[in-house]
């Protein structure tokens, strides 16, 4: 399919996903929100995609934020019924799929941008990228999960300093705080979030979807029960019983995925 904002392309069994907005700092209006529903539930759907590395065209930005013109045109209820469409269809909907997600952030990870990397899974950071919140600056808060997540990325004390500061983080400092997975020189980006990905499908694609919804559930009511049900449930597939073989006979498993 070809998209009006993104750039897609799949090598072996990793789809990459580039935000293409770069005169724009690659920012999420509305048109791009749909498009990335569109594609993400292709590629969870899609048997030969195993993972997906998303990243913004260009240098400077990952996703600089939202599209201020069109948040100025909203009122009260067209701002509810946009988040909560972004919620269900983008940021939830990449947090729960049944498949890997790394961002790649290359340059600024702003407002609506943070919120995107901090939806995916893993997230491999440039020397040069700054993230932050700075929704305050415009009288609203962060709409897409930012409070949410990044508390639970964080910790409470530094989520509310982020937030209420509306202050930028740099690539190490969002390192040291464990807002990102990893930090590279820009020409190292991609490579380092290829061969995370690449280690990552050489698992139990059934065992993969089920860790991320038993991590996902993480601090719920039934995070355990989650974790349980997913433990089960691996027992009954053919690749449990491969890689118990494999490791009993002393080599490398050969997952299918069943």
């Amino acid at each position: 399919m070809s998209y009006q904002n993104l750039l897609t392309e799949q090598k072996q069994r990793i789809l990459y996903i580039t935000i293409n907005r770069e005169s724009k700092l690659n920012a999420l209006n509305a048109a791009t929100l749909s498009e990335l529903h569109v594609a993400f539930a292709a590629a969870f759907a899609d048997d030969s995609i195993g993972g997906v590395i998303i990243t913004g065209g260009g240098q400077k930005a990952f996703v600089a934020g939202a599209d201020i013109s069109e948040l100025n045109a909203l009122d009260k209820a067209g701002a509810e019924q946009m988040a909560r469409n972004a919620h269900d269809k983008v940021f939830n909907f990449i947090e729960n799929g049944n498949k890997p997600v790394i961002a790649a952030i290359n340059g600024f990870a702003l407002g609506g941008g943070l919120e995107l990397a901090m939806a995916c899974h893993i997230r491999v950071a440039s020397e040069n990228a700054k993230v932050g919140l700075p929704e305050l600056t415009l009288g609203l808060i962060p709409g897409y999960g930012g409070t949410q997540r990044l508390t639970k990325l964080i910790g409470k004390g530094k989520a509310f300093e982020m937030i209420l500061t509306a202050d930028m983080m740099t690539a190490e400092q969002a390192l040291y705080f464990g807002l990102v997975n990893h930090v590279v020189e820009p020409g190292d980006l991609l490579p380092k979030a290829e061969d995370l990905l690449q280690k990552i499908l050489t698992r139990a694609p059934l065992g993969v979807a089920a860790a991320i919804k038993a991590i996902n559930a993480a601090g719920n009511a039934d995070g355990f029960e989650t974790e349980i049900n997913g433990f089960t449930q691996c027992f009954a597939t053919e690749d449990r019983v491969e890689g118990t073989k494999a490791f009993l006979e002393k080599r490398k498993p050969q997952f299918r995925g069943k």
